[in-house]
């Protein structure tokens, strides 16, 4: 057995579920040496970051605006002295359903007062700094984001130590969000100090999924650095394996839209689906922490912290199936299709540059591309202010050409080799025989998605059209027609 660790990550609803993420994941049965040899790194409790900095989806119009957004707006979001005081409550209030009455408890408030009262320090003599005219706060407000991220990765890991110690585990608090630390190290010395003299043969280190580092993970990542830190931990460790802990199965299909009993897990697939995936939006991992897994050789497994007996979806680089088939059924409910029409663009060149110049400068994500011979069209996952913006600039940059972005959905297939015969003709069937019309296709040649581009209403039942035609029917064929176990 390799004496190498596996380093795991548990995401933010799973870590919420203290029960489940102890009996599942964290303990699980092991006693003795057993509990060592792995690596854990934690995300913030669901819904913390959230209260942190601003709502993750732009959709979450009803929840408050976040502890930054309030403070860089100035007043215009609310007090940020009220969005503080709704994150020390929040997290007083996630200290009490971990630990109860015991006397742990009171370890877990001290930590979170301590922590709240520096950060209240620190906004105020930023807030009076900026009450003087000659000050901008462009540069200290980047930085004042990366401290706020890391306050819920904190509150987290110290609290799963705490309830690991608990329990009679030997687990460390491995804090890597360079809290009062000066020093300015880069990710790879700020990991590696930090598991200085830890020995995970006899101690279960948990690691704070934010590290403050001189490039910024905030900055750098968004809200994807915890799967930065995951991966590069498991890299500089030498991991034998990483561990993904969701709320979910890797599914056929979201078990939401096409039902749970009909959903299949997914045993196996490679990393280039889970690019497929990541760049349709669908969370399994971000595609830099993809990256570095996949060039140091490193096997990523997801596995389903409510589902412990399950070993998950092994995801490796060099996996094809067995046998062409349809992995997985998704896409993305919205988009703009941005069409730029130009009767004169025949033969000539500067075109396609000039537009994705526009896009990069309005910081639209490109999710798929088609062209022709005298028009171009970007798929983008951008709102309508953006998009609106790069209209403006395109037209007034080729006031001869006819651009437009209606709201379209994307449908895509995909697998790990998708090149059997056929595939694209019963994929059309099965949304011709649903009266779903298909605006745009495209089969790319490496053989991992095929796109359908159609009306955004129609997005839920061409999801069930495709699943039930090119992966339930498959699966009642060859006898491997295995549902998804739900949670507990």
């Amino acid at each position: 057995m390799s004496m190498a660790p596996s380093v795991e990550k548990i995401g933010g609803t799973s870590i919420a579920a203290t029960d489940a993420v102890v009996g599942n994941v964290l303990i699980a049965g092991r006693a003795g040496r057993d509990l060592y040899r792995r690596i854990f790194v934690v995300s913030a409790y669901g819904g913390i970051t959230d209260l942190l900095l601003e709502p993750k989806k732009k959709t979450d119009a009803a929840k408050p605006p976040g502890l930054y957004a309030s403070f860089a707006a100035d007043g215009e979001k609310g007090d940020w002295r009220d969005a503080l005081d709704a994150v020390a409550a929040a997290m007083r209030a996630r200290n009490e359903e971990v630990f109860g009455t015991s006397p742990e408890r009171a370890v877990a408030d001290d930590f979170v007062a301590a922590r709240i009262g520096e950060t209240r320090a620190c906004l105020d003599d930023l807030d009076r700094l900026r009450g003087h005219g000659h000050f901008r706060l462009d540069e200290p407000l980047a930085t004042l984001r990366e401290l706020l991220a890391g306050l819920g990765e904190a509150h987290s890991a110290h609290n799963t130590a705490l309830l690991l110690r608990a329990r009679g585990v030997n687990a460390a608090f491995v804090d890597l969000t360079g809290w009062q630390d000066g020093r300015n190290l880069d990710l790879d010395e700020r990991i590696r100090t930090g598991l200085d003299g830890i020995d995970s043969a006899t101690t279960l280190p948990i690691v704070t999924g934010y590290v403050k580092c001189s490039d910024g993970m905030v900055r750098k990542y968004d809200r994807g650095y915890t799967e930065m830190t995951f991966a590069r931990l498991a890299v500089l460790t030498g991991a034998r394996e990483a561990i993904i802990h969701k709320e979910f199965h890797l599914s056929s299909a979201d078990p939401k839209v096409v039902g749970v009993g009909k959903a299949r897990k997914i045993g196996r697939t490679n990393y280039d689906v889970a690019d497929q995936l990541a760049n349709l939006g669908v969370e399994v991992i971000h595609p830099g922490a993809a990256r570095g897994l996949r060039q140091a050789g490193i096997p990523l497994r997801v596995r389903n912290t409510f589902d412990r007996h399950d070993e998950g979806t092994l995801i490796c680089a060099d996996y094809v199936s067995a046998a062409p088939r349809i992995e997985i059924v998704t896409g993305i409910r919205e988009l703009r299709a941005l069409q730029f029409f130009e009767q004169d663009m025949v033969g000539k060149k500067g075109y396609d540059a000039a537009i994705l110049d526009t896009l990069t400068k309005h910081r639209a994500r490109i999710v798929s591309k088609s062209s022709n011979a005298n028009a171009i069209t970007h798929y983008l996952a951008a709102g309508g202010p953006t998009v609106r913006r790069v209209i403006a600039d395109l037209e007034a940059r080729f006031p001869n050409a006819e651009v437009s972005a209606p709201r379209l959905a994307m449908v895509a297939l995909i697998g790990s080799d998708l090149s059997a015969e056929g595939c694209v003709g019963r994929a059309l069937d099965a949304l011709g025989a649903a009266g779903i019309g298909v605006k745009a296709m495209q089969h790319q040649m490496r053989n991992v998605d095929i796109q359908f581009i159609l009306d955004t209403d129609r997005f839920d039942d061409a999801i069930r059209a495709l699943h039930a035609a090119l992966v339930e029917c498959r699966a009642t064929q060859d006898g491997k027609g295995g549902t998804l176990r739900t949670a507990a």
